[in-house]
């Protein structure tokens, strides 16, 4: 069987490269689901989950999965980024472009450019689209679905995966760029997962997610026949006033033991800041209000102003400050 490919390129100082693709299903019409990973190479947990994904629905197309069946077709990109993923490099490795910041692409363009737009022509007639990533290699975030001025249709669908949240972000100027706006010109339902962090293999968030997105096949009615396990995690959605970023006030080493996905209460310890010469505790850092962790720093290294955490709040920024001022 030929592997089809998004486009061949030559590169410098190095053999010819190509972005292969899988391609399940009827090939006569277009794709119900076109799912994505890679973009950034150095975004492992997306390419590992988005390559085991593939190999289950070329079993069931093959017919070697008894009473399972594939009811539509699907296009899966394991790895855009291949040169970067070879170099465990997060950006293009030769011009050190970002491809996520290359949409909707150009195929007379530079090579990022060329790779943004076969990237899109590939993906674009899909109804469902999904673009999976990982956080940085500092900052660690819960298997989570991100909606960007989502649709009603799109906040019912999203809870289909069954992951642990379902975050409503702000459409801002570097979000304009990527494949996941572009995807936003072409109708249909766009959804963007974030699932740990950039660098290595988190298994257990690979876990949560494959059997996400099998749900996800399940529920759409693409996959018949398979039998989900129980997930031991309700789904929660937040809207956009219900995110509270954490921001450090000191420098230091910051240290914590929490896992994302915790609920924590108002007051609650999320970790310390400790001089890194003297070894004397900086600063304590508390949740200023109840919520999800969704986020939190794994690199120690602190500077005044990092990010350190992420919170999901029942209450609204509005709400918070009602109950404050009530507090006082």
């Amino acid at each position: 069987m030929t592997t089809p490919s998004l486009l061949s390129m030559t590169a410098p100082l190095r053999d010819h490269f190509s972005i292969p693709f899988h391609d399940f299903g009827p090939s006569g019409a277009p794709p119900r689901l076109a799912l994505v990973a890679g973009l950034h190479g150095n975004e492992l947990n997306g390419i590992f989950v988005l390559s085991r994904l593939a190999e289950f629905l070329r079993r069931i197309a093959d017919g070697t999965r008894g009473g399972q069946a594939l009811n539509g077709r699907i296009v899966v990109v394991p790895a855009v980024n291949v040169l970067g993923v070879n170099t465990g490099s997060r950006r293009w490795p030769f011009d050190k472009t970002d491809i996520n910041r290359m949409f909707p692409g150009y195929d007379g363009g530079e090579t990022t450019q060329r790779i943004a737009h076969a990237v899109l022509q590939a993906t674009r007639t899909a109804h469902f689209r999904v673009d999976v990533h990982s956080s940085n290699a500092d900052f660690e975030e819960v298997p989570q679905v991100r909606l960007y001025e989502p649709s009603e249709d799109e906040r019912g669908t999203a809870m289909l995966f069954g992951l642990p949240a379902v975050i409503e972000r702000r459409t801002d100027q570097v979000f304009t760029s990527t494949l996941g706006h572009a995807w936003r010109t072409h109708g249909g339902e766009n959804f963007v997962i974030q699932a740990g962090r950039a660098g290595d293999l988190q298994l257990p968030h690979c876990e949560r997610l494959f059997r996400a997105l099998v749900a996800f096949l399940h529920h759409t009615g693409l996959v018949s026949g398979v039998a989900l396990a129980a997930e031991d995690q309700d789904t929660h959605y937040f809207r956009r006033d219900q995110t509270l970023p954490l921001v450090s006030d000191h420098a230091g080493l910051f240290v914590s033991h929490h896992p994302v996905g915790v609920w924590l209460q108002a007051g609650a310890l999320i970790g310390e800041v400790y001089d890194g010469f003297s070894g004397e505790l900086q600063a304590e850092v508390r949740a200023p209000a109840a919520g999800m962790l969704s986020g939190i720093r794994r690199q120690p290294l602190l500077y005044e102003g990092d990010l350190i955490a992420r919170l999901q709040t029942r209450a609204s920024m509005g709400e918070r400050r009602e109950l404050k001022g009530q507090e006082q």
